[in-house]
């Protein structure tokens, strides 16, 4: 069963279904998702106010933005510009992301990243705006899956 992210109409969906009362395994049946999603997706994005408590609620564009903001957290490159410019100088220079990821970790820097790291980058859409591809030494547009027979 493929997984896929809950997008900000589902978001919206729901928070207009929790505003009119209606129970968790409704709003399941009517976005096509199973119940325990929508609960995961409540119990992780329920925005909580201390000074003003009656705006406490699910929000969809409160938790759309939350969402996006952890998934960024998660990408060293795209945070931490010295070591993405580390990166793209050492792969212009030819080496290869598990070269990359060998010497950054021998060269001692604080941040170190892992060639799968590298590969996601330079297939992702800020890596492909730069052209990243083309530096690397099997050169494709897009990556095969690891594991494919």
């Amino acid at each position: 069963m493929k997984r896929t992210e809950l997008n900000l109409a589902e978001r919206r969906t729901i928070e207009d279904l929790l505003h009119r009362k209606v129970n968790v395994t409704e709003i399941a049946r009517r976005i096509n998702r199973h119940r325990a999603t929508i609960y995961r997706e409540i119990k992780r994005n329920f925005f909580k106010d201390d000074e003003l408590p009656q705006l406490s609620g699910y929000y969809g564009m409160t938790a759309q933005r939350c969402t996006a903001e952890r998934r960024a957290r998660r990408r060293k490159l795209v945070r931490i510009p010295t070591l993405r410019e580390a990166v793209i100088d050492r792969l212009q220079e030819g080496c290869s992301p598990e070269q990359i990821a060998g010497r950054l970790k021998f060269e001692g820097h604080t941040t170190t990243v892992s060639h799968e790291t590298i590969y996601s980058y330079v297939y992702s859409s800020d890596g492909q705006s730069q052209e990243l591809a083309r530096y690397l030494p099997d050169r494709r547009k897009k990556r095969k899956p690891r594991h494919a027979a």
